[in-house]
């Protein structure tokens, strides 16, 4: 870990059912313990926030330092995840979960998926859901403007020119729209999971009596549910392999409570002088 990021609420921004002296003792809590060496306490008291109905980035990185610090690499791993899903482009971010993944068992390849796909997908996380919002309002106004001086501007060359180009910024406007629509639905809508069990036979179908055992998945191993049924649920490797495991073997990395509150509406200044390479004291 490069750094703990010393997490700023901006007053207008504080969770519902929280006030900000509450949320900002609680905050100042949590980093004190964690700079005091007492991680676990460091974790009850970020986890308390995250309860509290907020979630961001750098809340989810804070909470997966003190959970490595606290030797529980799986809940690191969780947290991690969910960090990355909301910044996906933060530097400290990836490196820790990249360490973090070392520690898990299994080896299992990815597919690699249709170039278009994967291109249309790194091009929408280009920006937060939020700048893309932006820039669709400034565009929507650019192109009312325009409208605005087509029609009432005499001159011909003006008139044609504003009005092909405030259509051009309409269709900015629409596009970044659906860039913001689509951001959002990375957040809200992800479907992927931790395995929490030390180690899971995975099923053929759901029934422990019926099932044939497939394979073998172990602790902070990465799914993707894919179907459900009663408590279980089917899940996907990155290799394609499917197969059935009880809910309780899982830890979402966005539970349906955590979906609402996904709004990263924090201001981050890095901590002075605190610059370490964690999980090299292994």
């Amino acid at each position: 870990m490069h750094r703990l990021t010393w997490i700023i609420l901006l007053v207008f921004f504080i969770p519902m059912g929280m006030e900000g002296k509450d949320f900002n003792d609680l905050l100042n809590k949590a980093n004190q313990q964690y700079l005091d060496g007492q991680y676990e306490l460091a974790v009850e008291t970020y986890t308390s926030i995250v309860d509290s109905g907020y979630a961001s980035g750098e809340l989810f990185y804070n909470l997966g330092n003190a959970y490595y610090k606290s030797h529980d690499i799986t809940m690191a791993l969780v947290n991690y995840e969910r960090a990355h899903i909301l910044k996906p482009k933060d530097k400290d971010i990836l490196h820790n979960l990249e360490v973090a993944r070392e520690f898990v068992v299994d080896r299992i390849d990815i597919l690699p998926e249709f170039f278009l796909k994967r291109a249309w997908v790194g091009f929408v996380k280009t920006f937060d859901a939020d700048i893309w919002a932006v820039m669709s309002l400034l565009a929507f106004f650019l192109s009312l403007v325009l409208f605005l001086t087509y029609f009432f501007s005499k001159r011909m060359k003006l008139r044609r020119a504003t009005f092909w180009t405030a259509f051009l910024f309409m269709f900015l406007s629409l596009s970044a729209l659906v860039f913001a629509s689509q951001q959002n639905r990375f957040i809200t809508r992800h479907n992927q999971a931790i395995v929490m069990t030390p180690s899971v036979a995975i099923k053929s179908s759901p029934d422990n009596k019926s099932g044939t055992d497939l394979f073998l998945l172990h602790e902070g191993t990465k799914v993707t549910v894919a179907d459900e049924l009663g408590d279980w649920r089917e899940v996907v490797l990155s290799d394609g392999n499917r197969g059935w495991l009880k809910e309780s073997d899982l830890i979402r990395l966005y539970a349906p409570s955590e979906q609402a509150a996904m709004t990263p509406n924090i201001s981050i200044p890095e901590f002075p002088g605190f610059d370490e390479q964690v999980i090299k004291d292994q």
